[in-house]
């Protein structure tokens, strides 16, 4: 059985094991992004790099087994450099917003994105409640607000921005049915800053520059009807409006490894972004799965977890190089991939990239 040192502290380990199970015994945190336990390893993303003392290499964490005699660093400035290059690498073509633009510039941060897919989906009690959280019962910020968000929407771009400051209006006061002027008094009105000011901002990755296929890809999940609405005075109304809603935001957005580690390495999103692929949506609506391409960071953990299926096609690397992607495989369409191990890959991908489309089976709010 080896023994070795990690961060001066001495453990012996089963034959065969990793550095990476090792560390873990003690209780030492090393980030990983291409590793689960139960699936094969395969060295991809390079964030879990450590450095052996003894020979000056600098190893692999999950796949690098454990040797007699090793002295591991897991924590030197050196070692965490490595990391975050790693990471930055990642986020360089990591073309994908963390969060829609529209909640990015409301000033009291309301999550416009969620908001929307509530009122889509005809779940106004949920709709309600998410309102009354967020402003705590107080007199709404929209009232004052010029609109940032309908500036920055992005659906401006491809026709008409949607009309954010009304839904929301209308789902705080659903007793005016106009819909757009709101009986405030003077009192709650004195309540309503110009400009609140938000918490602070979590590490944000940005899609970059997008083209107007790349742009067009959003509408896949709107509505067919393109029933439009400025003004917002029913149920009906509101649903319509809402269902126009691009959802340019990242449904994994609390639950992303990669924005979490670029948090813990108090990184920034690169300003240019690499475009090995066009940015495109993929939609199985028989499995409630979405895909979305620019949000892949390859780690290829869903396709090391499907490698053994016999009796469904699932996702696959396509391309060489550069230009290597996650795709269906080249004989079957994206509808007829990972029918019975859904679940098991969105529950493994280390970002938003496989994601419930509409819900969760399970009825929890991961939209």
């Amino acid at each position: 059985m080896p023994q070795l040192n990690i961060d001066n502290k001495e453990v012996t380990t089963a034959a065969g094991s990793t550095i990476l199970e090792a560390a873990k015994s003690l209780g030492i945190y090393i980030p990983t992004l291409c590793h689960s336990d139960g699936v094969e390893h395969y060295t991809s993303c390079m964030v879990c790099m450590v450095k052996d003392r003894v020979t000056g290499k600098f190893l692999p964490s999950c796949t690098a087994q454990a040797m007699d005699g090793m002295d591991i660093d897991t924590t030197s400035d050196e070692v965490i450099g490595l990391r975050k290059k790693s990471v930055e690498l990642l986020l360089s073509e990591h073309r994908a917003d963390c969060e829609a633009p529209c909640h990015l510039v409301c000033p009291a941060g309301y999550n416009i994105p969620l908001l929307n897919r509530l009122i889509a989906s005809g779940n106004f009690i949920k709709a309600t409640a998410l309102s009354d959280d967020q402003t705590k019962n107080e007199p709404l910020w929209c009232i004052n607000c010029p609109g940032y968000c309908q500036n920055a929407c992005r659906r401006k771009k491809v026709d008409t921005e949607i009309s954010i400051k009304n839904l929301q209006i209308y789902i705080s006061y659903p007793e005016n049915k106009s819909g757009n002027n709101p009986e405030v008094t003077g009192s709650q009105q004195e309540k309503i800053p110009a400009r609140p000011t938000r918490k602070n901002k979590r590490f944000t990755s940005l899609t970059g520059k997008m083209t107007d296929n790349e742009l067009n890809e959003w509408l896949k999940e709107c509505e067919v009807d393109n029933k439009r609405f400025s003004a917002i005075s029913d149920i009906e109304s509101a649903r319509h409006e809402a269902s126009a809603c691009m959802h340019c935001d990242c449904r994994a957005s609390e639950n992303c490894d990669l924005r979490e580690l670029g948090e813990k390495l108090a990184l920034k999103n690169p300003s240019g972004k690499l475009v090995n692929s066009v940015a495109v949506k993929k939609i199985n609506r028989k499995a409630n799965l979405i895909f979305e391409n620019a949000k892949c960071i390859k780690c290829g953990l869903c396709v090391r977890l499907c490698e053994d299926s016999t009796t469904e096609p699932a996702l696959c690397f396509i391309n060489r190089g550069f230009v290597t992607i996650l795709s269906e495989p080249l004989t079957n369409s994206f509808e007829d991939v990972l029918k019975s191990k859904t679940k098991e890959c969105i529950e493994i991908c280390p970002t938003g990239a496989l994601s419930w489309f509409k819900s969760d089976p399970a009825n929890e709010i991961k939209l």
